[in-house]
């Protein structure tokens, strides 16, 4: 008896050691998934929230229950979001897809660009440098207002397109991520046989090593994106031009306005809705790129 016991036993152990991962018990699986259940509506009540009421009239937004629909305008309040003070709504949206798009993909360039130098040449300096750019990423934002506020008034750049695009275009995260990734995933025999075949550094980084790279840029254009979309402090301090204004502080004037024209409280609403669709849009059309394996098969 004693002999079969440690049999079966044994059985037990081989048997749990071989069980494959994703096969555990259904109390833990059932766990897992209503705590993740809870999580998403936890996250996207605020979205809920904001759509339910972006298609209540002024009157249903004060008297109605937020999170229950009343009667449905959404079009009408589009409409008068589009036409409000000579439509200067789809004049922010511009202003807010020139900063965050062209921003992004420039900022993208340079951390690329920066981190790849970084991580795959040898010069004097190097991990200094690159301990300057993990400095710049532990400095908070609000840190650097008051002295870029004073270098570009200094320059006369204050209330122009220029105060808020080039400090976009910096990101030390990106430095970083780009170092590290590009150290990782691009080998120097690719490299190597890039040079002699002739080609010179920078076509072999443009055409070779960007490549590679697509996974960690494709997180940090998606990073300074969302980042200088949702700025409101630097547009703030930089500017005073209604004209120059991006979605973030236009809204806000918007809703700072309210107490004397309560119209603008929907606006703001259904303008924050409105906001939101360019983030969702840009993160479904480039999630595709956060695949593995992009390096498999390039050296042989």
């Amino acid at each position: 008896m004693t002999t079969a016991t440690r049999e079966r036993a044994a059985t037990k152990d081989r048997a749990a050691k071989e069980r494959k991962p994703g096969t555990e018990g259904p109390v833990s699986v059932g766990v897992a998934l209503v705590f993740l259940t809870l999580m998403a509506g936890y996250f996207l009540m605020p979205v809920y929230w904001l759509l339910v009421n972006a298609t209540k009239s002024q009157r249903d937004l004060v008297t109605t229950n937020g999170f229950a629909f009343a009667e449905v305008q959404l079009g009408q309040n589009l409409a008068d979001l589009f036409a409000r003070d000579d439509g200067v709504f789809g004049r922010w949206a511009l202003n807010s897809l020139l900063y965050a798009g062209l921003g992004a993909a420039v900022g993208t360039i340079l951390a690329a660009m920066a981190g790849y130098g970084i991580a795959k040449y040898e010069f004097r300096g190097r991990e200094l440098l690159f301990g300057f750019a993990l400095g710049g990423v532990l400095v908070p934002a609000t840190a650097l207002a008051l002295p870029l506020f004073l270098m570009f008034a200094g320059v006369g750049l204050t209330n122009t397109y220029w105060a808020v695009f080039l400090p976009s275009i910096v990101s030390p995260f990106g430095v970083y991520l780009s170092r590290v990734y590009a150290a990782a995933s691009v080998p120097d025999e690719l490299l190597d046989a890039g040079r002699v075949d002739g080609a010179s550094e920078l076509r072999i980084f443009f055409t070779v090593s960007i490549r590679l790279m697509a996974p960690a840029l494709v997180t940090v254009f998606l990073f300074q994106f969302v980042a200088i979309w949702n700025n409101f402090l630097l547009p703030l301090i930089m500017l005073q031009d209604t004209s120059l204004y991006p979605l973030t502080y236009g809204l806000y004037t918007w809703a700072s306005l309210v107490s004397r024209d309560p119209s603008l409280q929907v606006l703001a609403i259904v303008g924050s809705l409105v906001s939101v669709i360019p983030l969702i849009i840009t993160f479904v059309t480039l999630q595709r790129f956060w695949r593995s394996g992009l390096a498999a098969g390039s050296v042989k």
